[in-house]
């Protein structure tokens, strides 16, 4: 038999030995490179394995499985005898590459669908959370006092099951148990009337947003959304094809009337009434009954996110709006990822009997589901009574967090910033004295290390000014440094004006 000597003098292909991929693989994506990029020509006879192998440094082993790979990707074959061959389909196949094409460097942008371009237009960026929890940060739990022993016994414990439980596919709807712990712990602590058939479970809040926004609202539904309000929630309904009515929002929550005289004739109305985000105030019971009734009449549907509802410090929670809802228009909608911890991701919805049954069907066509072990550990977690004893513990908590912070801003910030007191929630509002520019302080206070978020962030139309400050995520004693060096940087500013 004839042997062919020679092939392809390939050059050096750089490996990097300290890499944590395989040599196999930095030396066939090296020769995959140069056949795609035309350099090995198609047709063009390869190296034996032996030859690769001393050239570049590796074991005939390796150079082997390499020729191998590259031959499943149909990008080189072998002749009886011959050796390898780069693949001769390449010759009027091969991938059109950027640098051989200099006249599209002007070339339009990918297309995308109308309704995405429309709604990019309307986006505003999300806040931005450090991974390192920092002063006034916004919408993070205290990860330091989060019971991480408990979490891991209980994580243990669900992957010592039977891998036929743990490995499969969720349910898309949401796995029982925990819609079940869901169900009778909004009957016992949030007023709300729910069978486990009604809840759903999506990977956050924000996931239930999109798919109420799929399945209910057609381009164009105007939707009734809080002046200011939560940006999330806004970007998710805007992707719908929602048209956003900004409904001014006073002491005693969305101002009905205002709506109404906005635009009468609405689809949809987002609202958080246990505790208005940012703003903190509480729906009242009369704008409640007003907006039930405003619905009624449009045949309207209502999301009522209900995001840090379960934090109060005096007295007893307020109602939910679903408690009170007679003729099934409010969508609830809950989140894990406030009183857990961000990373959980979990939220979940109720929906009114009319709707249960569509959203039951939709979700078997086209919903994935949130990962089956963070369900059922969180399941465990309630079943088990730790929910509710960490709901307690974090109140209290939470309570003292924000103590800390109001008593040293009437230390340190009077006359510069006036910080209201909350009865619910994990953030508050601080109203700037003596015409400070609220983007200004912001932006001056990210340097130094704190976040206060302005008003105007999560404003559709112009609304009240002031600064968003969060205590639920550091310890008091890092408050009051901040409150501080905050009450430094204010008269620093008042200064150079």
């Amino acid at each position: 038999m004839v042997k062919y000597a020679g092939g392809a003098l390939i050059p050096p292909i750089r490996i990097n030995r300290d890499d944590p991929g395989s040599l196999t693989a930095q030396l066939a994506s090296g020769l995959r490179e140069l056949i795609l990029s035309g350099r090995l020509a198609p047709g063009e006879r390869l190296p034996s394995s032996r030859t690769l192998s001393k050239d570049q440094g590796v074991s005939r082993t390796t150079a082997v499985t390499v020729y191998e790979q590259l031959m499943a990707e149909e990008l080189i074959f072998s002749r009886v005898g011959a050796g390898a061959y780069v693949s001769e389909t390449l010759q009027s196949e091969r991938p059109i590459q950027p640098q051989a094409m200099p006249e599209l460097a002007d070339a339009a942008p990918p297309r995308l669908a109308r309704l995405s371009i429309e709604a990019s237009e309307h986006y505003f960026p999300r806040l931005s959370h450090p991974q390192v929890p920092r002063p006034f940060v916004t919408g993070m739990p205290a990860n330091d006092e989060f019971p991480m022993p408990l979490w891991s016994r209980l994580s243990a414990q669900y992957w010592r099951q039977s891998r036929h439980l743990v490995l499969g596919y969720p349910d898309p709807v949401g796995l029982f148990e925990l819609r079940h712990a869901i169900a009778n712990h909004l009957k016992a602590n949030r007023g709300v009337i729910c069978e486990p058939d009604d809840v759903f479970v999506f990977n956050g809040a924000q996931d239930a947003f999109n798919r109420i926004g799929q399945m209910l609202l057609n381009p164009g539904d105007h939707v009734w959304f809080e002046n200011p309000g939560p940006i999330g929630a806004r970007n998710s309904l805007v992707s719908s094809g929602a048209s956003l009515v900004p409904v001014p929002v006073d002491d005693h929550g969305m101002d009905v009337a205002a709506g109404l005289k906005l635009c009468p004739e609405f689809r949809m109305a987002f609202v958080t009434p246990a505790r208005q985000h940012p703003l903190g105030v509480t729906m009242s019971l009369g704008r409640r009954l007003e907006l039930l009734n405003a619905a009624g009449r449009c045949g309207a549907w209502i999301i009522e996110d209900d995001y840090d509802g379960e934090f109060y410090y005096s007295g007893h929670p307020a109602p939910t709006l679903k408690s009170i809802d007679t003729a099934g228009r409010v969508i609830y909608v809950g989140t894990f990822s406030k009183v857990m911890f961000a990373g959980l991701r979990l939220g979940y919805l109720v929906a009114p009997p009319e709707l249960a049954k569509m959203f039951q069907r939709v979700a078997g066509a086209t919903m994935q589901g949130a990962p089956s072990s963070l369900q059922s550990i969180m399941a465990s977690f309630m079943e088990q009574g730790h929910f509710n004893a960490h709901l307690r513990r974090m109140r209290r908590i939470y309570a003292e967090r924000q103590a800390a912070l109001v008593d040293a801003a009437a230390e340190h910030l009077d006359g510069l910033l006036d910080v209201q007191p909350t009865t619910t929630g994990f953030q508050t509002v601080g109203r700037l004295w003596d015409g400070f520019d609220e983007n200004a302080v912001s932006a001056r206070a990210l340097e130094r290390g704190i976040i206060v978020s302005p008003i105007s962030r999560f404003s559709l139309a112009p609304a009240q000014k002031g600064l968003i400050l969060g205590f639920s995520a550091v310890p008091s004693r890092a408050t009051v440094a901040a409150v501080r060096d905050l009450a430094e940087l204010l008269h620093q500013m008042r200064k150079q004006r």
